[in-house]
This record gives structure tokens, sequence and C-alpha cells, in this order.
């Protein structure tokens, strides 16, 4: 609504409240040419402030804002050095201030999980087992012959090797710790020995701490002070069971995945989980969930070539594969490949999309079969019309296109069935 000037008269007021720049204004007479004060009236849903009921001209009327302010006070009359800008009394947020989230379209994927850079897998002490067993001989061999020297080597064992027998002085206390020293010597090399098999290796630790991993095959010497504990590094492959999971439509499928995986480092999926064996299959559960919810199992819309189904195992199978090698590095599997070997809908819904898809199918097919009818009905009076062989109106044009029509439409039902 436009604001509406009413001229009333203005009252006389106070010379001292009205200054000029030249000075007090003179008080104006009811006969001089000051003409009369202007009323501004603006819309009815508009606020009015007080100060702009009364002003001298109607030129000099400023506009209206939207928000009224106090009025400022006077300004020094002492000319400023130099104009600054007024300070705002909010501050402007930095460019470096992290902007809220706008929505949950916004928010980032969650990232796999970090390996421990702290825990890796590197060689542990150990040793070919022939020198252990040979230094258990040597120790063996030692405490005997101290034995012998001292006298007391059973007669029965001196008379079966032909050894000379020996006065029993017994030993004195550095033969003795000499004896106890080889025994201990001849357990630990013999209690240490184990058999390394291919495509396994043995974990490490010692009061908690890791101390290295072993993946030699054979005789192997490790101390038997270290807990060892051993782990299947051979290429593996594991066939889910059906897996329940959702597509992009809502429809509930079952999904059968198919993983080859095997244990890249020993220690960490010894030690960062309880048991890599059951944080592997939870992980293949998972990430299907997750990539089967980004498609359809079926497209039923036109056209089909277009959308990206589940049908496409490759694809599919290149997400599964990229996600769950991602999610399960931090446990020191590598996964090679995973792949969907079956697809299909719950028992729910499967009979309802068996009639979908059937029913996707048959209007397929008829759509084809009249392409290629009104294709043949097309080119069929266009070369009856251009070679002159009749002449026909808009009227007999549509009946022949209508006959035409019926006929070859009957023509490919009947052949289609019979096929």
């Amino acid at each position: 609504m436009r604001s509406l000037v009413v001229p009333v008269p203005e009252e006389p007021k106070d010379p001292e409240q009205r200054k000029g720049p030249e000075g007090p204004a003179e008080p104006a007479a009811p006969g001089d040419g000051t003409g009369p004060r202007a009323l501004v009236v603006r819309n009815r849903h508009d606020s009015i402030p007080m100060d702009l009921l009364f002003r001298g001209d109607t030129a000099e009327l400023p506009k209206p804002t939207k928000t009224t302010h106090a009025p400022k006070p006077p300004q020094s009359s002492q000319p400023a050095q130099s104009s600054q800008p007024p300070k705002s009394p909010h501050p402007a947020k930095s460019p470096q201030s992290p902007r809220p989230t706008e929505g949950p379209g916004a928010a980032k994927p969650p990232s796999p999980p970090r390996p421990d850079r702290d825990l890796a897998e590197r060689r542990g002490p150990a040793c070919s087992g022939w020198w252990a067993l040979l230094v258990a001989l040597l120790a063996l061999a030692g405490a005997a012959w101290l034995i012998w020297s001292g006298g007391l080597l059973p007669v029965r064992i001196t008379d079966l090797l032909a050894l000379p027998e020996r006065p029993r002085d017994g030993l004195v206390a550095w033969q003795w710790a000499a004896v106890g020293g080889c025994g201990v010597v001849a357990l630990m090399a013999l209690g240490g020995l184990t058999r390394g098999r291919v495509g396994s290796a043995w974990t490490l630790s010692l009061f908690g701490r890791y101390r290295g991993s072993v993946r030699r095959t054979g005789l192997v010497w490790i101390s038997p002070l270290m807990l060892r504990r051993r782990v299947d590094v051979r290429l593996r492959h594991w066939r889910s069971e059906p897996m329940t999971a959702v597509d992009a439509e809502g429809i509930e499928l079952r999904v059968v995945v198919l993983v080859v995986w095997q244990v890249k480092d020993a220690a960490r999926a010894l030690l960062t989980v309880d048991d890599h064996l059951a944080y592997l299959r939870e992980q293949v559960e998972a990430v299907t969930a997750r990539v089967v919810s980004r498609l359809p199992a079926d497209s039923f819309r036109e056209p089909a070539d277009d959308v990206r189904t589940l049908r496409d195992a490759e694809a599919v199978g290149d997400a599964l594969g990229a996600t769950l090698a991602a999610e399960c590095r931090a446990v020191g599997i590598e996964v090679f490949s995973a792949r969907p070997t079956r697809v299909e809908y719950a028992p729910e819904v499967a009979a309802a999309m068996q009639r979908r898809q059937l029913a996707a199918i048959d209007a397929k097919h008829r759509d084809t079969v009249l392409t290629s009818v009104l294709d043949a009905v097309d080119d069929t009076v266009r070369r009856l019309t251009e070679r002159g062989l009749v002449t026909l109106d808009d009227y007999e044009r549509k009946a022949l296109v209508k006959d035409l029509t019926v006929a070859f439409y009957t023509a490919r039902g009947s052949a289609v069935d019979t096929h």
C-alpha cells in the first residue's frame, strides 16, 4: 500500500529546540510562506515512529526502514581527523571456522578402521631345530662326563659303555653347579623344539609384549619362555549362508557371497581382535547389506539398459571386494575378491516379484510386436501410395491402416504362440 501525505497546519515550537546551520530559527508566523507541515500516513500493518509524524517538507522525508533504531547522539562540532568505520558489536566469523552440518546428506560415510602402525608383523627370534638338538646332546654328554668323573655313574652303565671305573670321591660344589647348568641347557634346547608347517605361522609374545612372527618350516627352535600362537596363512575361501538384505526399493532379499581371502599380517590378525574369523564373517554381512541397499534387484522400467541393478554381478562384486578389503585391512586380512553367487527374493515376496517380472516381460514383448507391426503397416501403405497402385483419401487411408494393423498383429501373435 502506498503512503498517503495529508497537509496539516504546523504549531509553533520553542525556538531553542530548532536550530539550523545559521543559528536559531525565527518562529513561523501564521501568514508567512513556510507552508503547512506534512502528515505521513503509512500502511496500517506498519508501525509509525513518533519522530516521522511531523516534518517540514515532503521532499526531506526519509525512506522508511524495516527496523527502528534509537536516535543517534549529536555529533561533535570538531572536525574528525580520520574517518574509521564503526566496529560491529558482533565480530565476523573466521573463514576457518567449521560450518555446521547442513543435513544428513552432507555427512560423510564412515571411514574404515585404520591399522595400528606400532603393531606390524616382523621376524621373530628362532633358529633351526637341528642346532638346538646338537646343543642338547652336548649338554647331556657334559653332565654325564662330570657324573662319571666323580664316580657316581652306576656300574651297569659303566660296564655297558666299557668305561674304566672311577673312585667314588663325589662331586664338589662347582661340579654340581656345572651338572645343573648342563641339565638346564638341555631342557631349554629340547623344550623349544617345534615343527613348522607350510601355510602356517607362529606369533610370539613374551610377558604380553609382541616379539615377532615365525614362518619357517621343518624343525624349528623357539624359546620355551615365549607364548606361541599358530595362525593359518594359506589362501582360503569362505561361502556365506543366505544373508538377509534389503535393496534400494526396500524389497527383502537373500544373498550368498563367496569371499577369497588370506591372512597377510599374522600379528594383527591375532592381536588386534579376539577372533579374526568372526570379524571377517560379521564384516561380510555388514558390507553386503550396505552395498546391496544402493541398487534395486531388478528394473521394471524402460529403458532397462540404463539402470544398474544387482544382476550385474561383476560391478556388485567389485564394490563388495573393495569395501570389504578396506574394512579388513586393519586386522591383517587381505581380501582378493567377494562375489555374490546368488541373489534372490525372500520367500515372502518371491511370488509377487515373479508376477511383476512376468508382467514386465510381457509388456516389453507386446511393445516390440506392436512396433514391428506399425513399421510393417507404414512401409506397406507408403509403397502402395508411391507406386500409384491405389489412390486413397483420408478416410480410406485410415480404414486400410486399421485393417492392415489387425491382420499383421493377428499373424504375429499366432506365429509367436506356435513357437
